[in-house]
């Protein structure tokens, strides 16, 4: 692995390589972690001497960390599933690829197909990545199927080659683009953070795991919010903190001039287009909007 220093690391942890790669380090960087994959390396830089990183597809990382190779790991609760994995998920990490969104499993068909349900394809051949989890799907329905077999990737061609296809799908562009149907969503999945049982029964490894998703979900909560800070005379304290959303409580602190304070608070992004222009007209002045790397309860 990539020792940091002279000691070994306390910890090793998969990143995930492929979809997830990028928002990962995004991820990483805004939790304080600088993770630097250098191009054609399996073995990221991490500026933590006691974390050694190293990539593997999202789809087998729950089976290193199950097997004690990797001590800690990112991976979608689907791949966990999919590989009947025993592993200990530390926390849900909402985000994904393109949104914050969970990611579903779908069932699909040619928009033209006069497939209606999963018990129209009974006899015939599904295509997916996801293997076993379909099988599942269709023995518990009752429904024999012919085959399910596996997808090396493009399912989307697949849908008009064999009967029915089981994709992932976030914003489910990608199957109106291919002109396909959704017949039914087999599975719901998000991030998480797993470790092994080994190292969640150790002590010491137990509190940096935790520490790292403490950081990870600040992180991600962050991504969501701003800062605002103003400068409020003192008579119109009240109605600035009344225009403020009644949910947050503002730090409100005094000036030199003991006529003015100022004031910080946490809002919600998509809230603050609005809310500017409102404390504007409240009576606030010289607004500073700062974007946050982490919110930590």
């Amino acid at each position: 692995m990539n020792a940091q220093s002279t000691h070994s690391p306390l910890l090793r942890i998969g990143v995930p390589k492929g979809s997830l790669q990028d928002s990962t380090v995004d991820l990483f960087t805004r939790a304080g972690f600088k993770l630097d994959i250098r191009e054609r390396s399996y073995f990221p830089q991490i500026d933590d001497p006691e974390l050694s990183a190293v990539m593997f597809r999202a789809q087998e990382m729950s089976r290193y960390v199950e097997d004690n190779v990797i001590d800690m790991g990112i991976t979608g609760h689907d791949w966990v599933v999919e590989n009947h994995s025993n592993v200990h998920e530390v926390c849900e990490l909402t985000y994904s690829k393109a949104t914050s969104h969970p990611v579903r499993w779908v069932l699909a068909v040619p928009e033209e197909a006069k497939v209606q349900s999963a018990k129209d394809l009974a006899g015939g051949i599904i295509a997916t990545e996801l293997v076993h989890t379909t099988k599942a799907y269709f023995e518990k329905l009752g429904v024999k199927v012919r085959k399910v077999e596996f997808s090396w990737g493009a399912t989307e061609v697949k849908a008009r080659l064999v009967n029915a296809i089981v994709d992932v799908t976030e914003t489910g562009s990608s199957l109106r683009a291919n002109k396909l149907r959704i017949v039914d969503t087999i599975l719901t999945s998000t991030t998480r953070l797993i470790c092994s049982h080994e190292a969640w029964a150790d002590p010491r490894k137990r509190e940096k795991i935790e520490d790292i998703a403490l950081l990870l979900r600040g992180a991600i909560a962050a991504k969501a919010k701003v800062g605002l800070k103003m400068n409020v005379p003192r008579e119109k304290l009240d109605a600035i903190l009344a225009t403020l959303p009644a949910e947050k409580s503002p730090t409100v602190s005094h000036l030199a001039d003991e006529a003015w304070v100022a004031i910080e608070v946490i809002v919600e992004e998509k809230t603050e287009r609005q809310l500017v222009p409102r404390l504007l007209r409240a009576g606030a002045t010289g607004i500073i909007s700062y974007p946050l790397n982490k919110v930590v309860p």
